[in-house]
Formats: structure tokens, sequence, C-alpha cells
């Protein structure tokens, strides 16, 4: 179930390993071929974001602007505990060496992962973020994902309101898509 980033690593997985996978259910993922189809660059970050982690800069960005790094869902959904524990993981992983290295190396992943497409007996469930962006040339993420998606079998796409963590506001939702997606194969 891959999300933001991981999905450029599902689509190596799913065509080195096929025969391992049962279906691709991504949550707004970055699937390879967005870069050329947005003409966009790959995201960088500078290397030295990596060493002011350990310096505490990260924590006391999250510690000033909370809102920004924990989950945004109904009150109640998450216990105090799990908000603690969000906010320190989160002051954690902002910039540490291996986010700062993983970003670094996605165009990278990108260039060996570019040619590769689903498999077409592969199903496939894609969340989009509903976004009302048009590019120049008529493209939206959900034109994109249907270029995607298009080929395969077994595909869905389900576009919602919401933003970049959409399991953290709309997993009840999205657990019942899933389980009826699941139940179609």
């Amino acid at each position: 179930m891959p999300h933001s980033g991981s999905g450029i690593y599902s689509m190596y997985y799913v065509n080195k390993y096929p025969n391992e996978i049962k279906a691709v259910i991504g949550i707004d993922c970055t699937l390879p071929q967005a870069v050329e189809y947005f003409d966009e660059s790959p995201p960088v970050m500078p290397r030295y974001l990596g060493a002011i982690a350990p310096i505490g800069i990260a924590r006391l960005a999250v510690n000033m602007n909370p809102e920004e790094y924990l989950p945004i869902a109904d009150q109640g959904t998450y216990s105090d505990n799990n908000l603690e524990m969000t906010e320190a993981i989160s002051a954690w992983k902002l910039t540490n060496k291996n986010i700062v290295a993983e970003a670094n190396e996605m165009n990278r992943n990108i260039n060996k992962t570019i040619n590769m497409s689903f498999p077409p007996k592969i199903p496939v469930l894609i969340f989009a973020v509903k976004d009302d962006k048009v590019t120049e040339d008529g493209k939206t993420i959900v034109s994109f994902y249907q270029t995607q998606i298009s080929d395969l079998r077994s595909k869905k796409l389900v576009v919602l309101e919401g933003h970049h963590y959409l399991h953290w506001s709309r997993y009840k939702e999205m657990s019942k898509i899933v389980n009826d997606f699941i139940g179609t194969f």
C-alpha cells in the first residue's frame, strides 16, 4: 500500500516480483512517470539538512507548528499518547540524514523505473486527493493516474477531498473501498 514517494518503489517491486503481489493500493502515491507527465523535476533536499536534525532544529519546527506534522483527523481518533509519539517521530525524521539521502536518490530511482508500468494482471486501486490544479495543457493529477491504470483489467481510481495524508482523515471510507475492491478478485 504505497503512499507518497513509496509509489516509485512499488512500481519497481510489482515489476520485479509480480508473483508476490496480489494488488497495489496507492494513497496519493508518486509514480515514476509523473515527472515527465507534468514536466517537473524530482525534489532534492540540501545535504546540510541531515546535519541539523541532531541539534534540534527539526524538533523546534515541529513544536512551533505541530498542526503541520500531526494527523489531521476527527477529535478522539488518536489518543494523546499517539499524538505525542507522532510528534516525536516527526521531529526525528523531518530532516534526518536518511530522509535527505532518500529524497536525493529519487531522481535515480525514477530513472530506474520510468519505463515500467503496472502489469496488466495486477489489480490497482489508487486514492487521489481532489485537486483543482490544472496545467496549461489541461493535465491534472486525476488525468495522470488515469493514464497509469487505463490498460489494466482490474482498476479503480477514487478521488477524495482531503490532504496528502488521506489515511489520517478518510480511513473509514477508504477501508470500505479497499475491502470492496479486494472482494472483486
